[in-house]
């Protein structure tokens, strides 16, 4: 591709949403008819739905509910009201679901120290719901296990032991239970791999706000400044977070860290990265304003490793589409970084919903192709190591065909604005132009300033 430049670059200010859109009952209702057709089609009797605090969105998907400080347990059976079990705490949120939900008290879904001495027997409850004796029941937490793992990959559950050794006595030997969470999270055919229009708004709403955070932090912070200062920067508007917010500088800047007391010194290595459901913006590099305060030994490091990275990520950009497979993006991302010196460490790209990561079709030789209405996070990160640290530029895209653009334009005009000036900065500003059908979400679209102190210069391919 064209050669990278380092240059000055006008960032322009896309807009920040204020109202974030609804999702009406009907969107709900109509999620939870196809998982009872996707649940007959599997040949299952009925389906059983985990969720924690880390592990909430295949059931907040389903219902509008996500449990917090507690877990909850939502039973799905034929002709049956579903069942929602969770703690004390919940009970109100969990009554009020977007579906009509029974919603009870299970105790020790409950902090520690709470009263238990009523708890009702957890196989009877089960049964109660719908769980028989013979039944096919699938389980559905957050992960399912292919023959890379298991002979039986089908048996193998993430959910808590004694959950699932009840609802196997329940079911007897007669009955069989197996992880069913390819209902919800296969690549292709999972119910949250394709979303609706107000979802995608939604994550747009979402990538608005979290990179407008990294970016009031990029251009505000400065040498002296404590890691947790720097994060009060951000701003951050109070949405729920899909990871712990991020930001370690020096010798503590290890990409999953939380803020410290650390003050930043020129000179530091950098990495922050802020996730809300549906989207995450992060960026990385040094804590510098040029080359000549890099560490001796990585002055080289916008040829080395940062103008390699964004011929990469550009390619990302400029190649992904509705029908391209997860394989031709991993072979693109090898061609440019394939050299065990970027030690690629994650798949180069995959599928963002409220969960940070749900699935990806992104693997060497992956057949599965992205298809519209998916939302897509570039994600490369080069674990490169000393003395170079490494560089990251990840932010989210979705991908609609023709009437799915048209349908988005028509729901949601001011979102659609800024995702056409998006599209208009990348073709011309970075010399990135995308396919149609791709919608840049990031109010910082492919911005990659590699010296945190001169965030007003980035790499660009013009």
């Amino acid at each position: 591709m064209t050669s990278v430049n380092y240059k000055q670059v006008g960032l322009p200010d896309f807009g920040t949403p204020t109202v974030c859109p609804e999702l009406s009952g009907g969107i709900y209702r109509a999620r939870f008819d196809r998982l009872l057709a996707a649940k007959k089609a599997a040949g299952l009797d009925t389906l059983v739905v985990y969720a924690d605090r880390e592990h909430c969105a295949n059931l907040h998907y389903l219902t509008g509910f996500d449990p917090r400080f507690e877990e909850a347990l939502m039973v799905v059976a034929d002709r049956r009201v579903p069942l929602i079990l969770t703690g004390p705490e919940n009970l109100g949120r969990a009554a009020a679901a977007a579906i009509e939900v029974e919603a009870r008290v299970y105790p020790p879904f409950g902090l520690l120290g709470q009263d238990r001495t009523r708890t009702p027997p957890l196989a009877d409850l089960l049964a109660d719901a719908g769980v028989a004796a013979g039944a096919r029941v699938g389980l559905i937490g957050w992960k399912y296990f292919t023959g890379q793992e298991s002979r039986t990959p089908e048996l193998w559950s993430e959910l808590p032991a004694y959950i699932v050794e009840t609802i196997r006595a329940v079911a007897g030997d007669g009955g069989r239970v197996v992880n069913a969470n390819t209902l919800m999270m296969a690549n292709e055919t999972g119910l949250r791999a394709i979303n609706e229009i107000d979802q995608l708004a939604q994550f747009e709403f979402a990538a608005s706000q979290a990179s407008e955070a990294i970016k009031r932090m990029l251009f505000g912070i400065r040498p002296g400044m404590s890691e947790y200062e720097a994060v009060g920067l951000m701003q951050l508007v109070g949405i729920p977070l899909s990871c712990h917010v991020m930001l370690s500088t020096g010798a503590r800047a290890v990409g999953l860290s939380s803020p410290s007391g650390k003050a930043i010194e020129i000179g530091d290595a950098f990495t922050s990265a802020v996730g809300l459901w549906g989207a995450l913006t992060s960026r990385a590099g040094w804590f510098v304003a040029g080359e000549e305060q890099l560490p001796e030994a990585a002055r080289d490091y916008l040829d080395r490793l940062a103008k390699p990275y964004f011929a990469c990520a550009a390619e990302w950009y400029a190649t992904i589409g509705i029908g391209v497979t997860g394989g031709e993006m991993d072979a693109l991302a090898r061609r440019h970084l394939g050299d065990p010196f970027f030690n690629l460490i994650l798949n180069p790209g995959h599928l963002i919903h409220l969960d940070e990561w749900m699935n990806t079709p992104v693997y060497p030789g992956s057949g599965e192709r992205f298809q519209s209405g998916q939302a897509v996070q570039c994600d490369i990160i080069p674990a490169v190591g000393d003395p170079y640290f490494t560089t990251n530029i990840e932010d989210g895209i979705i991908l609609l065909d023709e009437r799915g653009r048209a349908a988005f334009r028509e729901a949601h005009p001011e979102a659609w604005g800024r995702i056409e000036a998006r599209r208009a900065f990348m073709d011309d500003a970075l010399g990135i132009k995308l396919k149609p059908e791709v919608l840049p979400l990031s109010n910082m679209p492919a911005y990659l300033p590699p010296f945190i102190l001169a965030p007003e210069r980035a790499l660009t391919l013009r």
